[in-house]
């Protein structure tokens, strides 16, 4: 235990230090030095440069040059990706693939957090303006130029219209206005916004896709949009403009990526990148046999959870592989209560009536809150490599309200909000005033198995306050289903990623209008006119916040938003594991960073010699 202890605290020491990296809007630049495979020390990264060569527009990176060939193994758990179209994920399988094939306008500087250019050579801003440079000669992946057609194409008619996922429809939206566009040649554009918006350079992000490849299906509305580029799809015929294209799809089993020969990103030789030749994703069932396949070399890397941190850190200088330190997860683990008190067209509640009155009470979800042992989750589960959670923002986000220490689990506490919100205790069970049984389902994804035990805790903290609690895993898309568009659930414990440096991209999960406002989503037809007081605050924050450019305005008033989540509690959060990777020692090019994890430089990756 001891040994385990020691190697927690090393990994929280490695976390604060990289934390202080971000501290502000623009976080202070920071570097690190990395050791190559001459023992030569490196300091990486420089800055990327533009390079032109025969009138074509290149993104020169600086890290040391590879080799080429080889490839990549990565496992993932699930049933693979729902999607490939860039524009339709819903889910962080289908969003981390489709993120292989297209690259945005702008993108985040990994270590620094800086806004950089991505198909963009450059930007200029001018009050409400910004004007996007696209670079000259780069292709898509069947040889047509990239041009600002397809950047005016992208956003408006898929973004600013909603196909897909409407996420960032709903960040873009200013006072209920989208921004404009205007084509000022084949290589430059304008976004003009009705006001000053903190969050807008990093909404340009947003991969930018072919309009000779997508418009036909965006043409025929949102249905056929929504199918379009399904898992079905025959690899060679989707046009990219990302590192890799999709080489092979074979379900429940693996995705296969080979390097885009038309990629716009050189090495200091002036070669093209990347440097792997292919990319594969082994589709296994759970987290068990990713451990299994790792241990038997059939993949590359692997995140390291719970005890395998002790075990894998104390075998890796006799190993084949090196463990990294991530820093605290940049998304958040919870369990939300569905609050949604709407009839469905033919009259039915989407949530029992009866349930709903419970859900609804706040003393009822203070209890629930009270109740759960996160101490005992984080040890029994993340065995210590875990920080409980009791906040909106993760841990390691710029804008986290440290205010907000949290609690220890009370059962008697829990007791005590149970009472005052009308609840009794009769020989070990829980009814509430009206005499009825307290009994509700909680859901997770199958296969997830940190969330399946920690359901399985929860489980038996709640029901040793007499509630009868009902725990079901269930298949992905059905949950996904059954958040977004049946509303038919009473709890569930997920999980959603987020930005350390932007609070804005949660809009659309905390606004009443919001697409993933889950916990109180409203079904087609319905208006926002209904809003809880604390909907409406949140609503007004977000509008807020967006328009303030300084830090120091815009932080109070994410406190505020995090304060309103904590006191309301319509999600409740659990805890904060530490990313730990393991990764074959062959990889070179590794540059970790707590913002953007280890492989988020997939085309600067090879394999040494």
């Amino acid at each position: 235990m001891k040994r385990v202890l020691g190697l927690i605290l090393i990994f929280l020491f490695v976390v604060l230090a990289a934390k202080s990296c971000l501290k502000a809007d623009i976080p202070e630049k920071c570097s690190c030095i990395y050791l190559q495979d001459n023992n030569e020390s490196v300091e990486y990264p420089a800055p990327s440069k533009n390079v032109t060569i025969n009138g074509i527009d290149y993104i020169q990176t600086q890290a040391p040059i590879g080799n080429f060939g080889g490839e990549l193994i990565i496992s993932t758990i699930g049933e693979g990706p729902k999607t490939f179209n860039p524009c339709n994920t819903k889910d962080a399988t289908s969003s981390s693939m489709a993120g292989l094939m297209y690259d945005g306008l702008l993108s985040t500087e990994p270590r620094t957090g800086d806004v950089i250019p991505q198909l963009a050579k450059s930007f200029e801003i001018n009050g409400n303006e910004y004007t996007i440079h696209l670079r000259k000669g780069i292709k898509w992946s069947d040889g047509k130029p990239i041009t600002a057609d397809d950047v005016m194409y992208t956003y408006n008619d898929i973004v600013f219209k909603g196909l897909g996922n409407p996420s960032t429809m709903d960040a873009m939206m200013i006072d209920g206005k989208l921004p404009e566009l205007e084509k000022i040649d084949d290589f430059t554009v304008k976004f003009i916004v009705t006001k000053p918006f903190a969050p807008f350079l990093r909404q340009l992000s947003y991969p930018i896709v072919p309009k000779h490849y997508f418009k036909p299906y965006s043409d025929k509305g949102t249905s056929a949009f929504n199918t379009f580029l399904n898992p079905n799809t025959k690899p060679e015929t989707i046009v990219t403009n990302g590192a890799f294209r999709l080489k092979e799809y074979v379900a429940a089993q693996r995705v296969v990526f080979v390097k885009n020969p038309n990629y716009y990103k050189i090495n200091l030789q002036n070669q093209k990148l990347p440097y792997l030749d292919k990319l594969v994703y082994l589709i296994v069932g759970d987290t068990n046999n990713e451990i299994l396949k790792f241990e038997a070399k059939e993949t590359d890397i692997l995140s390291l959870k719970g005890d395998n941190v002790a075990r894998y850190k104390q075998k890796e200088k006799f190993s084949d592989y090196s463990v990294y330190n991530l820093g605290a997860d940049t998304g958040t683990l919870f369990i939300v209560i569905n609050l949604n008190n709407r009839k469905d067209k033919d009259g039915k509640y989407y949530v029992n009536p009866i349930k709903q009155t419970w859900f609804s009470n706040r003393s009822f979800r203070s209890a629930l809150d009270w109740a759960i042992d996160r101490k005992g989750i984080v040890q029994n589960i993340a065995f210590g490599v875990a920080e409980p959670l009791f906040t909106a923002e993760s841990l390691n986000s710029i804008y986290l309200n440290k205010s907000i220490k949290g609690h220890k689990m009370d059962k008697q506490m829990a007791l005590m909000r149970l009472k005052e919100g009308g609840f009794k205790l009769n020989n070990g069970n829980l009814y509430d005033n009206k005499g009825n049984r307290v009994e509700f389902d909680i859901y997770t994804n199958a296969g997830n198995l940190e969330r399946e035990a920690i359901g399985v805790m929860v489980k038996q903290d709640l029901e040793d306050l007499g509630m009868k609690v009902n725990f079901k895993p269930v298949e992905f898309n059905s949950l996904v289903n059954k958040l977004t568009n049946t509303h038919d659930w009473d709890m569930a414990i997920m999980g959603l990623t987020g930005s350390p440096l932007e609070p804005h991209d949660g809009k659309n999960v905390w606004t009443s209008s919001g697409s993933l406002h889950m916990f109180n989503m409203r079904p087609a037809g319905y208006k926002i006119d209904d809003r809880l007081s604390w909907e409406k605050e949140l609503d007004d924050i977000f509008n807020e916040a967006s328009l303030k450019l300084n830090y120091s305005e815009r932080k109070p008033l994410y406190d505020r938003y995090q304060e309103i989540v904590y006191n309301e509690k319509p999600l409740i959060y659990l805890y904060s594991p530490i990313r730990i990777t393991a990764i074959r020692k062959k990889f070179k090019n590794i540059f970790p960073t707590p913002l953007s994890g280890l492989l988020y430089n997939l085309e600067e990756i090879y394999i040494g010699k």
